[in-house]
């Protein structure tokens, strides 16, 4: 077979990739999340401030807009921060500081009914940091980074006091200034983010784009008080690695007709599946910790994918992503089968899923960077991943270098299973889904994690002949002891 190495990352490894729609939806649930861990049941109102309008990170505009806060947004790129505009992602922008804060003072305004609004600068993320942390009347409630750090010397990152021409032309004559500028706008980033979250009590979070990490190495005041962690969490350390470890992540699928839709009846068929195991849950909450844990979940995801068709955010493929879990996964691909079967879909349907998800990549600075027994280092849950899958029935397995955090910095395992109607693909679904989460779950129970002990406890109590290893907390005080010997 020819073609077979590739510069594929992430979802291009596996050939699932479904247009903007990903990271748009993860951004969605990050930004949800994030609300919630300051105890807000929505967004509405809230200042979310970060930088990156172009490619991946243009998603925050969008999510700003799905969640109902006001998303304020630097671009040192006109000709991106202006795509996202003509698009309908970004809801208006401008050049001028004094215009940004007066919009953010007119979205909070009571006078304002509050609905999800995405304010762009076209300017340095530095300038509009450095400007929030003097005015005293806007709240910043939340912050983060998706400018591309994982190339911050290679013009993912651009110095303040430079235009984006000039900025581009230094890079390209003298690099070794280039990367001077470059460090010292990181240390003048995070002065102002700390001087923010200090006066205003911001929430910020590293966004797995190697922001914290560069800011590091170019030697700003980003470490916490043990000089080797971070001041601030990555959003897998607060937000998603509690989703994941939950076991749901983003699930996928593609219709190979390419009919809009067979695509509108696949909606469908997860909105009742996601639905049902709603109702599933808020039936159990008073006697189930994890299923009280999921119906946040749920929620989340039905709002998604009732929404879904009319974000317009299908290019390409009629493709779709939605947050799930195993057993819900699996209903849905047993639903989309028996459609296939019955003629109600007029095409097989490509099931598989984001790497960034449960059990799909071993990346240290993000998927995995809230696994804490060390074993965040090793490349064992995707490769794992990728062998399992292929053992139970997987139409194509992947497993590759890089995606996102750049090369070097993740192991990335992936699948596609092809559902075309038939008994023997609905037995490889149900067997391969199962598997693909819970070696996800159980590495994040092995850690610790609350969530995923919770999971896996509910999982063995329906499936009896299901046997993990489980971890067992060690005494404080003999641990302490034995430490200290």
């Amino acid at each position: 077979m020819l073609g077979v190495s590739q510069y594929g990352q992430m979802t291009a490894g596996s050939y699932c990739y479904v247009g903007p729609q990903g990271i748009v939806h993860g951004t969605t649930i990050t930004v949800m999340g994030a609300a919630r861990l300051l105890g807000k049941e929505n967004a509405d109102r809230l200042v979310f401030v970060t930088a990156g309008l172009g490619g991946m990170s243009g998603a925050q505009a969008k999510a700003s807009n799905i969640v109902g806060c006001i998303g304020v947004v630097a671009e040192i790129c006109e000709s991106a921060l202006k795509k996202r505009h003509e698009q309908g992602w970004l809801t208006e922008w401008t050049d001028d500081l004094d215009e940004v804060m007066n919009s953010i003072r007119k979205y909070r305004s009571e006078e304002v009914e509050p609905k999800g609004v995405s304010i762009g600068y076209l300017g340095n993320v530095v300038d509009l940091w450095e400007r929030l942390a003097v005015e005293d009347d806007i709240p910043v409630h939340l912050g983060s980074d998706q400018t591309s750090c994982h190339l911050v010397h290679g013009g993912g990152y651009y110095p303040v006091g430079l235009s984006y021409d000039e900025a581009n032309e230094l890079m390209a004559n003298d690099n070794d200034e280039f990367k001077e500028q470059v460090d010292a706008s990181l240390k003048r980033h995070v002065d102002a983010v700390n001087e923010v979250v200090k006066r205003k009590g911001t929430y910020f979070w590293d966004y797995g784009n190697s922001f914290m990490l560069n800011a590091g190495r170019a030697g700003a005041d980003i470490f916490a008080e043990d000089g080797v962690s971070f001041r601030y969490p990555s959003y897998v350390e607060d937000i998603m690695g509690d989703v994941f470890s939950l076991g749901f992540g983003p699930f996928r699928w593609i219709c190979t007709s390419g009919k809009e839709e067979d695509l509108r009846l696949t909606d469908s068929l997860a909105e009742m599946v996601m639905n049902r195991h709603l109702e599933e849950c808020e039936s159990i909450e008073d006697h189930d910790e994890q299923a009280r844990a999921a119906k946040g979940c749920f929620r989340d995801n039905l709002k998604w994918i009732r929404e879904a068709g009319s974000n317009q955010l299908v290019v390409g493929s009629q493709a779709r992503i939605l947050y799930a879990d195993a057993k819900s996964r699996i209903d849905i691909a047993l639903e989309l089968n028996q459609a296939v079967r019955d003629g109600r879909l007029s095409g097989p349907v490509a099931i598989s899923r984001d790497h960034h998800d449960v059990s799909g990549v071993d990346s240290p600075w993000r998927e995995t960077s809230n696994i804490t027994d060390g074993s965040r280092f090793c490349a064992d849950m995707a490769v794992q991943n990728f062998v399992g899958d292929a053992f139970r029935g997987a139409t194509v397995v992947a497993l590759h270098n890089g995606g996102g955090t750049g090369f070097g910095e993740a192991i990335n395992g992936g699948f596609v299973l092809v559902l075309d109607g038939t008994d023997d693909a609905a037995r490889r679904a149900s067997m391969m889904l199962h598997w693909d989460v819970f070696n996800g779950v159980c590495r994040r129970a092995w850690d610790g994690n609350e969530n995923a002990n919770l999971t896996v406890t509910s999982e063995e109590n329906k499936i009896p002949d299901l046997a993990v290893t489980r971890i067992h907390d060690a005494d404080p005080d003999l641990l302490s002891k034995i430490v200290g010997e």
